[in-house]
C-alpha cells in the first residue's frame, strides 16, 4: 500500500482544512488505483449511453413507424366496394373492385375512366353516406 505513508504526511501537514483534505484523500486513492477499476467503470458509462441511445432510438423512430404501419394496415382493410378514396398523387375516386393487392378506382363521372392501382396508392378512404336514409 504505497498510497497510505502519502496520505498519512497529507494529512498531517495540511490538518487546517480537515473538510478539503478528506476530499483530496477519496480522489486520491480512487484514482490511484490500478487502472482495472477505471476501465470498467468507463465501460460501465459506455454501456449506459448504449442503452439510453437505443431507447431514444426506439421511442423515436421504431415506435412511431410501427403506429404507421399498424394504422395503414388498419385502412386497408377497412376498404369495402363503393368506398370514396383519395390516391397518393392526389385522385378522388370510387372503389370499383379490390382483390388482394389491387383495387380498381373510378375516376369522375365518366363511367371509363377506371384505374387499376395498388392498394398501397390510397391515402385515404371515406365512408359514403346514406342520404336516403336520413330522410
Amino acid at each position: 500500500m504505497a498510497v497510505l505513508p502519502y496520505v498519512y504526511k497529507y494529512f498531517v501537514k495540511n490538518t487546517f482544512c480537515g473538510r478539503q483534505v478528506a476530499v483530496n484523500y477519496v480522489l486520491y486513492v480512487k484514482f490511484e488505483r490500478k487502472s482495472g477499476g477505471i476501465i470498467m467503470g468507463s465501460i460501465g458509462i459506455i454501456i449506459v449511453y448504449v442503452v439510453v441511445i437505443g431507447a431514444m432510438m426506439y421511442f423515436l423512430a421504431i415506435k412511431p413507424q410501427k403506429k404507421e404501419q399498424k394504422r395503414t394496415q388498419a385502412l386497408m382493410d377497412s376498404m369495402e366496394i363503393g368506398d370514396y378514396v383519395l390516391t397518393t398523387s392526389g385522385f378522388y375516386g370510387v372503389l370499383i373492385d379490390i382483390s388482394d393487392d389491387d383495387v380498381i378506382v373510378e375516376f369522375g363521372n365518366n363511367k371509363n375512366c377506371r384505374i387499376s392501382m395498388q392498394k398501397k396508392a390510397i391515402a385515404q378512404v371515406e365512408k359514403p353516406s346514406d342520404s336516403t336514409s336520413a330522410e
